[in-house]
């Protein structure tokens, strides 16, 4: 019987394969490339607002302190937006007829409140307490990166799954003491390791139920 396929056609069988399961995992791995990148996340990406606020100014320029206009941070969910008197308890004797501020003079006159772009957006299936983080020692900067650092404001993180497991596995090496949860320049007196696993003990951190589904889908 005469033969019906070539030799080569075993080495040409067996590229095929190999090329299709390269083709497979390297798509897998673009994929969850793409999937980490700010084109998804919005990660380290500048959102347009009613008017171009500095952290950098105000928090590392001027030495406000978070909860001066984040108020409800350590007893809400929600760290809270401040409101447009907040913003006039200053700017009604500085900067009273800058050009970039009417936005904010219109808001005081109009009772109407500034309309900003939310930056932090967890999905809504995600629950997010910021109470809870500032009780057990999780600095503003965790989470916000550098804030006294950005001209203007953007995402540090990318905010999934995996970056919050990151820290519920092993919180000790993110743990400080509560009085420096709001510091931009905390720098741990020693080993960071040592003094989280003593906070996660003295703030009680059930570090068990951390990784529960449960904890932030609810």
């Amino acid at each position: 019987m005469a033969q019906i396929f070539r030799p080569s056609t075993n080495s040409l069988a067996r590229a095929t394969i190999l090329g299709a399961l390269l083709f497979i995992v390297g798509s897998l791995w673009l994929l969850a490339e793409i999937n980490r990148s700010s084109y998804v996340t919005n990660a380290e990406v500048y959102r347009d607002q009613p008017v171009p606020f500095s952290h950098e100014h105000h928090v590392a320029g001027l030495g406000l302190d978070c909860r001066y206009c984040h108020t409800s941070v350590e007893e809400s969910s929600f760290a809270g937006i401040p409101p447009t008197e907040t913003c006039m308890t200053c700017h009604s004797q500085i900067w009273t007829n800058a050009p970039m501020l009417e936005p904010v003079r219109e808001s005081y006159r109009t009772g109407r409140a500034m309309r900003w772009v939310r930056v932090h957006d967890l999905p809504d299936f995600v629950y997010f307490n910021h109470s809870i983080h500032v009780a057990k020692g999780v600095g503003c900067q965790s989470c916000h990166g550098r804030v006294d650092r950005m001209p203007l404001m953007y995402q540090n993180a990318t905010l999934q799954m995996e970056w919050c497991l990151e820290c519920h596995r092993a919180p000790e090496k993110f743990l400080r003491p509560r009085d420096q949860v709001f510091s931009m320049n905390y720098r741990p007196a020693g080993d960071q390791l040592e003094i989280g696993s003593r906070l996660v003990r003295e703030y009680k951190v059930n570090v068990g139920q951390l990784s529960d589904c449960s904890i932030c889908h609810r």
